[in-house]
């Protein structure tokens, strides 16, 4: 079975963010950038199939040279061979037809890929791939096992969960629940030193018109200055919710 695990190259949660250009561009200096979280999890549970049924395992990020460590990383994490499509993450659409296109050439089984990237949190790409290279698609998915060209696959829904049989090939979009937190990987020295010796091609990508942009973006409110009362003054706080804050 070939694997073909989808990394989205993201800020890290503790990142300052800022932006440039009249609020127009992420100012990218001083971020650190790590593998997005659902990509991990994803990740994690390809490297399950290769050691379980020996499965390969490759790994592929849209964007320029600097997000070359975070496939780095992957290769250390355990995957075997990378790609890098060699071209500026501009939308949703475009992404996904260079994924599709290394999809249909490269004959993958299964396409891992996160339900959402924890920057842009578009929450799209997955399911483009799996219509633009005519594979079934599972979204939302936690729970994943493989027999054959028959795939089980457990989706969160409203209220509550679903499971679903399908064959491959299959794209599904992955999130937290498809392995444990404690099952993610830490790369260990062996395998940083493995990964530099792991093949990382650089692709080129196909011609794909945007079809959406950012206009401006603008940072959430900053939260108010917050007021200690003591419990044994009740009254206090009574007169501050009822003059300042006007909720009584």
């Amino acid at each position: 079975m070939k694997i073909l695990v989808c990394i989205s190259h993201v800020p890290d949660t503790t990142s300052k963010i800022n932006f440039t250009d009249n609020d127009t561009k992420f100012d990218t200096t001083g971020v650190q950038f790590v593998i997005n979280p659902n990509d991990e999890f994803g990740l994690t549970r390809a490297m399950w199939f290769k050691e379980k049924q020996g499965a390969s395992v490759t790994v592929i990020n849209v964007g320029g040279l600097e997000t070359e460590p975070t496939l780095r990383k992957a290769l250390a994490i355990g995957a075997d061979d990378a790609i890098r499509v060699n071209t500026t993450a501009l939308d949703s659409f475009t992404v996904a037809k260079q994924l599709a296109n290394v999809v249909k050439t490269g004959g993958y089984d299964l396409i891992i890929a996160g339900r959402e990237s924890i920057d842009y949190n578009g929450g799209m790409v997955p399911g483009m791939i799996a219509g633009l290279t005519e594979a079934n698609f599972v979204n939302n998915c936690i729970g994943l096992e493989i027999e054959g060209t028959t795939a089980k696959a457990t989706r969160e829904i409203d209220g509550g969960k679903e499971t679903v049989s399908t064959t491959l090939p299959l794209v599904i979009g992955g999130q937290k629940g498809l392995v444990e937190e404690s099952d993610l990987r830490i790369p260990n020295m062996r395998g940083i030193m493995m990964a530099r010796k792991k093949p990382l091609t650089v692709a080129e990508p196909i011609e794909a018109k945007t079809q959406t942009n950012s206009v401006a973006f603008e940072k959430p409110t900053p939260k108010g200055a917050v007021t200690l009362v003591s419990p044994d003054n009740l009254d206090e706080l009574v007169r501050l919710l009822h003059n300042e804050a006007k909720v009584i």
